[in-house]
């Protein structure tokens, strides 16, 4: 078991910041890939980024060039920096952990990013 447990969301402005966190416990050493999904209000859950035990990393059009996603393993925790946030970014954000295609998925609670225009 893996428990995932995400912090971080809260209201910003539009062009404003904010760093969202997950950290994870349990047997989270076998998981190869996390993860950061959103789902905004009414539509599907959807990929945002992405970073590998080996450090690489893969975004979503859509925040490319704004999100970075890092992981540090000495604190079990893998981050989101948002920056320059738009009204679309408005969503909960999840964390997912899983050791790699096709394997079985760990998921957070999620936080809620609300961004104002």
């Amino acid at each position: 078991q893996v428990q995932l447990v995400e912090s971080g969301g809260g209201l910003v402005q539009s062009g404003g910041s904010l760093r969202l966190s997950c950290v994870a416990s349990g047997n989270y050493l076998n998981m190869k890939v996390f993860y950061w999904y959103r789902q905004a209000q009414g539509k599907e859950r959807e990929f945002v980024a992405s970073i590998s035990n080996g450090g690489i990393t893969n975004y979503a059009e859509s925040v490319k060039g704004r999100f970075t996603i890092s992981r540090d393993n000495a604190e079990n925790t893998v981050a989101l920096q948002m920056n320059n946030l738009k009204a679309e970014d408005t969503a909960v954000y999840y964390c997912r952990a899983d050791r790699g295609i096709n394997s079985y998925g760990y998921w957070g609670q999620g936080t809620e990013v609300t961004v104002s225009s």
